[in-house]
């Protein structure tokens, strides 16, 4: 059972930290986050769906101390792996510290056999729109240890609101999107890394498309200017944001593109002259941040769209390109969540569809094992 734990002030924190407490600077080298992010005075800052963030420690209690621009939400697990499900999930609004471990949970977990050492995840399940998160420090009742680093398996997912998993943990379509149904680690996106024992970056936005955004928002700035930033920044164009340096993080191994539905929303369709060449700029900069060789998997989840990027990946003429259409028969419309998008369930589907493309564009083998 889920629970959320919000304490606005530094001196609400457990009575463990109370006795003993050791502060961290958020950027402490330790510390491991999977995704883009900024670091600045020992604080590191961003808002991209996804981001992951490894914490190891000794002692029975760990609190972070952040501020966030608006309102997100994040996926919490203590001493186990991240999946679907989350131990419980933290609110975070405005300058907020979270006890996200205490010796009362433990004792829940484990009664009488607690261990020395334990790992927590974090993983931010909203998306750029809801906020940007800095992390100040970490407190703990002990030693902070070295905690697992980024993964040798990597995966590169640009999207929209399906790989944002926007109403994801809702099960009815004619409800409304809220920030509270959405959790990308019920998006296939989370799930095939799963699979695969991979980390994740996910650059992915609602409402974004290659020319065109849905019914037109934000004419002008589409994800083929948003991939570059180290900042979603919202549903907004802001000006000087700072640009991602793809030398300060691990390189991906492959990048999946699933892209194009919002172009064709509302009724209407974008001039292909136009979409082929923000397909383009796209493919072009994920081979200028990879190199020519690097692997890139570009996905059509919609039957009208497949010919637009079927044609724009062969003019690109890029190596180890390749296009595969997953047409609208993958899951049932009873699977749809929120506003009508992809439910747990149909993402897990759409997963099962795409995990043999990425297999070979990797060459990583195939597993009998569960995709969830």
């Amino acid at each position: 059972m889920r629970r959320i734990i919000l304490l606005a002030v530094l001196c609400c924190l457990s009575a463990g930290l109370a006795a003993q407490v050791v502060r961290t600077p958020g950027s402490d080298p330790r510390i491991t986050y999977v995704g883009r992010t900024l670091v600045s005075r020992g604080e590191v800052s961003f808002d991209w769906t996804g981001t992951l963030i490894r914490v190891a420690f000794t002692g029975d209690d760990l609190a972070i101390i952040l501020s966030d621009t608006k309102k997100d939400y994040f996926n919490v697990w203590i001493d186990r792996e991240p999946a679907a499900e989350p131990d419980f999930v933290a609110k975070t609004a405005g300058d907020t510290t979270i006890v996200l471990c205490d010796a009362a949970f433990l004792k829940a977990r484990y009664g009488k056999k607690v261990p020395p050492t334990h790992t927590a995840v974090l993983g931010k399940r909203t998306e750029g729109e809801q906020g940007k998160v800095t992390v100040k420090a970490w407190m703990t009742s002990g030693p902070v240890l070295q905690a697992e680093p980024v993964r040798e398996r990597l995966i590169e997912f640009i999207g929209d609101s399906y790989t944002c998993g926007f109403g994801s943990e809702n099960s009815v379509a004619t409800d409304p999107f809220t920030p509270e149904t959405e959790s990308v680690f019920k998006s296939f996106a989370p799930i095939v890394a799963r699979y695969f024992g991979a980390d994740a970056y996910i650059i992915a936005h609602s409402g974004m498309g290659v020319n065109r955004n849905y019914n037109d928002k934000l004419r002008g700035y589409t994800m083929a200017d948003r991939y570059l930033n180290v900042f979603d920044d919202g549903f907004e164009k802001v000006e000087g944001a700072p640009l991602w340096d793809p030398a300060s993080a691990p390189k991906p191994d492959v990048t999946v593109i699933n892209l194009g539905a919002n172009d064709f929303s509302v009724g209407r369709q974008p001039q292909f002259p136009l979409f082929k060449a923000d397909y383009i700029r796209i493919l072009q900069a994920v081979k200028r941040f990879y190199g020519e060789d690097h692997p890139v998997v570009c996905i059509s989840s919609h039957v009208n769209n497949y010919p637009y990027i079927r044609d724009a990946v062969e003019a690109a003429g890029l190596k180890r390109v390749c296009c595969y259409g997953v047409g609208d028969g993958t899951f049932d419309p009873a699977e749809r969540g929120a506003a009508s998008h992809p439910s747990y369930a149909a993402h897990r589907k759409l997963a099962y569809c795409l995990i043999p493309y990425i297999a070979t564009a990797t060459g990583w083998p195939l597993e009998d094992k569960p995709v969830r």
